[in-house]
C-alpha cells in the first residue's frame, strides 16, 4: 500500500517507522491506531482486522464521525511477534494516540500491554484470546471484543466429547501463549471427560517438517488430533500426515481458520475441524454492513472482520458518550453495554467480555467453511 506524501512526512515527522495512515479523513480530529501484523507470517490476519476497522471507519465518517470529528486509523505493525509488542505500543504513545484496535496476536499482546495500560492508551482486540493478557493484571485500559481460551478450549473438547468421539486423542501446540494456552485447555477438559489424551506435544513454530510428530502420532494409534497454533503449522502437519499415510480428523482454533490454509494443505485440509466466532455476517440485523464491506470488496465473513468490526464500534461509542478523553473512554466502557454486530456485549472488571459464541464449523479444500452441527 502506497501512502500520500503528506502522510509520510507525518510518520517521518512522529517517528512512526513501520506506521501508515488510513482513513478518508484528510484533516482527522481522532486518530485511532491499528496494531496489526503487516510484515511476516501472520499478515492474513492483520488484513482481517484491517478491513473489519476500516469499513467501521468509513461508515462512521460517513454519518459525520464522531461529534463532527472524522476518525483517522494508523496502522503500526508489530509482526504478530512479542518482541515487537512493546516496540509498537511505543510508537502509538510516542504519537500521542490514545485507542487502539489490536493487537491481534496473543503473545505480542500480552508484551504491550503494560505500556498501553500505564500510559493510559484504550485497548480493543478483537483477536487475542489468552486469558494471560487480562488474568491477574488489574488492567484499566484493556478490553477485548472476541472470547477467552477458556471459553473456546471447552467448546472445542465438547464438540470432540459429544460428537467426534475419539478413541485416543494427541494434542499438539506451538509452544507459544496462544496455542500452548487453548491446547492446555483443551487436554484438560477432555481428560475431565475421561477421554484418553495419549499425546500432549509442543512442536517448533516454523519449522517446515513434522515427520517426527507425525510418526509419533502414528506409534501412539491416535484417531483424533487438536493442535494449537495458527495455520502455517497446521497447513504442513495435515499435508505431511496425509503424505504419510496418517487418516485422523484434525481441528485447531481460530489461528488455524485462514484461507492460507488451503494453500500450504492442499487436499488435505478437507474437514479440517476449526472453533471461530460464530458467523455474524448471517444475522440478517448485520445486512447494512455486511453489503458495506462487499461494496467495498471486503469479506465479512472471516474469522475477525466482525470482532474488529466490534471493537472500532465499542471505541466509537465511549468517545461520543465520554467525549477523547482515553481515562474517561475506559470507564464508559466497564461501565456500559454496546450494540455492536456481534451483539450486545459488555465487560468484566478485567476487560474480558461477559459471554462470547464460538462455534464448530467444517472447513473444505475450496476454501469455505460450514457449519459441523446441523
Amino acid at each position: 500500500m502506497q501512502t500520500t506524501f503528506r502522510a509520510r512526512t507525518l510518520i517521518a515527522a512522529m517517528g512512526l517507522a513501520g506506521a501508515a495512515f488510513i482513513g478518508t479523513a484528510a484533516h482527522a480530529q481522532i486518530k485511532i491506531a491499528m496494531v496489526i501484523p503487516t510484515t511476516g507470517a501472520l499478515t492474513q490476519y492483520g488484513d482481517m482486522v484491517k478491513e473489519g476497522a476500516t469499513t467501521a471507519v468509513e461508515m462512521t465518517n460517513a454519518a459525520g464521525g464522531i461529534n463532527g470529528k472524522k476518525i483517522e486509523l494508523v496502522a503500526v505493525d508489530d509482526a504478530c511477534e512479542p518482541k515487537q509488542g512493546p516496540v509498537a505500543a511505543n510508537r502509538v504513545v510516542n504519537s500521542k494516540i490514545g485507542y487502539v484496535i489490536g493487537p491481534v496476536c496473543s503473545g505480542a499482546s500480552i508484551a504491550a500491554a503494560p505500556i498501553y495500560n500505564n500510559e493510559g492508551v484504550v485497548v480493543a482486540t478483537p483477536s487475542a484470546t489468552s486469558p494471560a493478557l487480562t488474568d491477574g493484571k488489574n488492567y484499566s485500559f484493556i478490553f477485548r471484543t472476541i472470547g477467552r481460551d477458556d471459553q473456546q478450549g471447552p467448546s472445542a473438547a465438547k464438540f470432540i466429547i459429544d460428537h467426534a468421539k475419539p478413541k485416543k486423542v494427541a494434542v499438539l501446540h506451538d509452544k507459544q501463549s496462544y496455542g500452548q494456552g487453548i491446547a492446555t485447555a483443551v487436554r484438560d477438559d477432555l481428560k475431565k471427560a475421561k477421554v484418553e489424551v495419549a499425546l500432549f506435544e509442543g512442536i517448533n513454530a516454523g519449522d517446515s517438517d513434522y515427520s517426527a510428530v507425525i510418526t509419533k502420532l502414528k506409534g501412539a494409534g491416535v484417531d483424533f488430533v487438536y493442535f494449537g497454533g495458527y495455520h502455517p503449522e497446521m497447513g504442513l502437519l495435515l499435508r505431511q500426515a496425509a503424505e504419510q499415510g496418517l487418516k485422523v480428523k484434525m481441528m485447531g482454533p481460530e489461528g488455524v481458520g485462514n484461507p492460507e490454509v488451503n494453500a500450504i494443505a492442499g487436499a488435505a485440509v478437507e474437514g479440517m475441524l476449526v472453533t471461530l466466532p460464530a458467523d455474524f455476517s448471517a444475522n440478517p440485523k448485520n445486512a447494512a454492513v455486511v453489503k458495506a464491506f462487499k461494496d467495498a470488496k471486503r469479506n465479512p465473513s472471516g474469522a475477525f472482520q466482525l470482532t474488529s468490526f466490534a471493537a472500532a464500534q465499542s471505541l466509537i461509542a465511549a468517545i461520543k458518550a465520554a467525549g477523547d478523553n482515553p481515562a474517561k473512554v475506559s470507564e464508559w466502557l466497564h461501565a456500559n453495554t454496546v450494540d455492536t454486530v456481534i451483539g450486545p456485549i459488555s465487560w468484566n472488571k478485567q476487560g474480558d467480555l461477559k459471554s462470547f459464541d464460538f462455534q464448530v464449523f467444517q472447513w473444505h479444500k475450496d476454501g469455505s467453511k460450514t457449519p459441523a452441527v446441523k
